[in-house]
């Protein structure tokens, strides 16, 4: 049985050491579209954390009665079914919310954190540690989200939430919207920066370079 330390270190280490975004570079799709505001990033952060916890638990339980040849096909199946299940209540409890998403909560089928997460780690170990690190996984990918999505909507609409934050020049204050933030390349270089500042913060996170030019080995040397 794991220890409380075990269970703390399985459930944390996704938020930032084991990230699955800044880390391991999971789940960018939804990261770069659905972060125009706040709203729709958390509304996608915890869909797919739902979907995540649920499958692993569903998948850990029936791990051992999952043919290796159809693995992968029931799987699908299971993470399919639940993103239908969500998606109908995003429709039926927050359609504008559901409107914006578009067709991205239907794309949680495919978002390789999810399959990722079940296929590394839900099928080789019981339901409760696999859903927790499921959660944790989920909770780090909704931190990278939500700060993004507070980012471009605070400063493409000076807004969060639906609420001003920054007095808009329209109405006499000093803050003129930033309209490139609302675009998909500003959440691609939002991205790219926090990549950069998570690995310069923690340097052993940096891969090792593919290539090294002769010149520069010889004066490693």
């Amino acid at each position: 049985m794991a220890t409380k330390s075990e269970i703390w270190r399985v459930l944390t280490d996704p938020l930032v050491r084991q990230n699955p975004v800044t880390l391991q570079i999971l789940g960018i799709c939804s990261a770069l579209a659905v972060t125009t505001t706040l709203a729709t990033a958390v509304t996608m952060s915890i869909s797919l954390t739902v979907v995540l916890t649920l499958a692993a638990g569903l998948i850990s339980t029936i791990r051992r009665h999952i043919p290796e040849t159809v693995r992968l096909i029931v799987q699908i199946v299971i993470v399919a079914s639940l993103v239908i299940v969500i998606d109908q209540l995003l429709k039926a409890y927050f359609a504008e919310v559901s409107r914006a998403l578009s067709v991205y909560v239907g794309l949680i089928t495919t978002n390789c954190l999810v399959l990722g997460r079940t296929e590394a780690y839900a099928r080789h170990h019981a339901p409760v540690p696999a859903m927790i690190d499921a959660f944790g996984n989920g909770l780090g990918y909704s931190l990278v989200l939500v700060l993004i999505g507070a980012l471009r909507e605070l400063f493409g609409k000076g807004e969060l939430f639906g609420y001003e934050m920054l007095p808009l020049a329209d109405a006499g204050g000093w803050f003129e919207p930033l309209s490139l933030m609302l675009l998909a390349p500003s959440a691609f270089f939002l991205l790219g920066f926090l990549v950069w500042a998570v690995r310069s913060w923690r340097p052993e996170q940096v891969e090792a370079p593919d290539y090294t030019p002769p010149g520069r080995a010889e004066a490693a040397e």
